[in-house]
Formats: C-alpha cells, structure tokens, sequence
C-alpha cells in the first residue's frame, strides 16, 4: 500500500473539492494507476509562487507520505473536448516546484491525479 499526499492550487481550491482526485486515487485509476494500492495521507494547498510547498511536503512526509501528486489542474486546463495541456494549468511554475519538493524530501513526484489529458504520460521525478 502506497502511502499518497495531493498537493493543489490555490486558484481552484474554491471550486474543486477534489473528488474526482480522491476517487481516481481510491480505485488506482488515472494518475494513481501505477499503484497496486494506495491510501492519502494529506492534502495541502499551494500558494502563489510555491513558497510554501517545501515545507508543507516535508510535512507530508513525515506524517508518512511517500509519493507527492500535485493535480492536472496545475498543468492542464478544461475545454469542452477534455482536458489538455495546451496553454497549461493554474500554475507556470510547476516544473520548479516539483523539482523544490523532491529535493526537500527525496520523495517521488508526480505531475498528475484525476482528469489526465488524453495521451498524457505521467511525469515522475523519482
């Protein structure tokens, strides 16, 4: 059983209440497929600019996390056709955040949860 922590943004915390991402990571389907089984640990919210994330998966992590997803929201967008990652997510700093979270915790990073863009493969920074 893989113990899971979802990090999401700041700019849909007020409209998702992330139950397609809680839903994909219960059945292992979605971004959370790779696992034979998991169980969340915690949720945080990232703010504006990612200051805060460090700490926050450090903590993650001590309450016993031992993989990071941060939600499609972050690098994807909604259209009418689906979700893509054209024009990207809520966040443009991503990339660099994840990279600030691996380094601060040594914890695999995952850049998705629910709603992958269709031909999407998940980016893993292990």
């Amino acid at each position: 059983m893989t113990k899971v922590a979802i990090i999401r943004c700041e700019k849909n915390e007020n409209r998702c209440p992330l139950t397609n991402c809680f839903k994909c990571l219960s059945e292992n389907k979605q971004g959370f497929a790779g696992y034979s089984g998991s169980v969340l640990v915690g949720v945080f919210t990232c703010r504006c600019q990612g200051e805060n994330v460090a700490d926050l998966a450090k903590i993650l992590k001590s309450k016993g996390a031992e993989a990071i997803h941060f939600c499609t929201c972050m690098f994807a967008n909604k259209t009418d056709k689906g979700w893509i990652t054209d024009n990207g997510g809520f966040c443009d700093h991503l990339d660099k955040i994840i990279e600030q979270v691996h380094e601060a915790t040594g914890l695999a990073c995952v850049k998705g949860s629910a709603h992958l863009p269709k031909d999407y493969e998940l980016e893993i920074l292990r």
